[in-house]
């Protein structure tokens, strides 16, 4: 027999001897497993698609909630953009009502007068002639007229003062 040397451990006993070969096996099994795994590519193929795709849904998640904040930005930039127009339009119109001479408005005040005792006469006309279901979609565009007054009102300043200024330099 030899006689170990002095640097490697000698076993104490078969006991011992037992676990330290048991352990070897567990760690060769797992070296073993590991290089399976490797050797695995339609394994490591799935799992680097379901990482791509966890990716992805995560990029997209990300994407999503920049757009809704962006979209907000927007709209709050275009409702502040719709307040200032709406704000310089019936400054213009109340600019060009205080210009027109007086004729002109008592002329308008007619005009007015008589467009409304034409549009009435008009409207007793149609109540008896139209059909219900045009009656329905004409009281609808008339409901949408009247909560819309402002708008309606202040375009109708802005034309009547575009076409005071071309009149004026024509």
């Amino acid at each position: 027999m030899t006689e170990p040397s002095p640097n490697e451990p000698t076993p104490a006993g078969s006991e011992e001897l037992r676990e330290q070969v048991e352990q070897v096996r567990t760690e060769l099994g797992q070296t073993v497993e590991a290089l399976a795994a490797k050797a695995d590519v339609k394994a490591r193929a799935k799992e680097e698609v379901a990482e791509a795709k966890e990716q992805a849904t995560a990029k997209a998640g990300e994407l999503k909630e920049q757009a809704a904040v962006k979209a907000d930005e927007i709209k709050g930039q275009a409702a502040v953009k719709a307040r200032e127009l709406k704000a310089k339009s019936a400054d213009l119109a109340h600019q060009a009502q205080d210009r027109l001479p007086d004729p002109v408005k008592e002329k308008a005040a007619q005009a007015s007068g008589q467009a409304r005792a034409t549009a009435a006469q008009a409207g007793r006309v149609w109540q008896e002639k139209a059909p219900e279901p045009v009656q329905q979609k004409a009281a609808q565009g008339a409901r949408l007229a009247r909560d819309n007054r402002t708008a309606l009102l202040v375009a109708a300043g802005v034309a009547v003062v575009v076409w005071l200024s071309y009149r004026r330099r024509g």
